[in-house]
């Protein structure tokens, strides 16, 4: 009998939870729900998957893809503060539940390089230049060494 008023306490209040999918609350300032890329920023560094403590984000810079587990993720915000570009935010809600595990995958075209080829393109002259000059000037015959004489 001690615990009829608990009991009775407890029908008589509003539940203490919600029914999730459809009932959702506002999310909190601050937030870090959903991890959010925009694939045109990226430069595919991997630096957001090199800092990721639980390894869910893989880039590859040849196939310009970069691909995430949410599953795996902690929402933790490391590959946020560590992106370069600043192209990786968090949007602040939930994702859907889902019936199967499924990766993220997002298609980009990663950037050209810009300093090697401009490296390239400056080496070039350079390289001609001293070509010429190396033909110009004849090649210098080498003194006979002395042989040290022995006492």
């Amino acid at each position: 009998m001690l615990f009829t008023p608990t009991v009775v306490k407890n029908l008589l209040k509003k539940p203490a939870t919600r029914k999730y999918p459809f009932e959702v609350r506002e999310p909190f300032e601050k937030y870090r729900g959903e991890l959010i890329i925009d694939i045109e920023k990226c430069i595919f560094c991997g630096m957001c998957a090199r800092k990721c403590p639980c390894q869910c984000i893989t880039v590859d810079k040849t196939a310009g893809t970069w691909a995430c587990d949410p599953h795996e993720c902690i929402t933790c915000g490391y590959c946020v503060d560590a992106c370069p570009t600043k192209c990786l935010t968090f949007k602040d809600v939930h994702r859907k539940p889902m019936l199967e595990k499924t990766t993220w995958v997002e298609q980009g075209t990663p950037p050209k390089p810009k300093k090697k080829a401009a490296a390239k393109k400056a080496d070039a002259p350079a390289k001609e230049a001293k070509a010429e000059k190396a033909e110009e000037k004849p090649a210098k015959k080498a003194a006979p060494k002395k042989k040290a004489e022995k006492k």
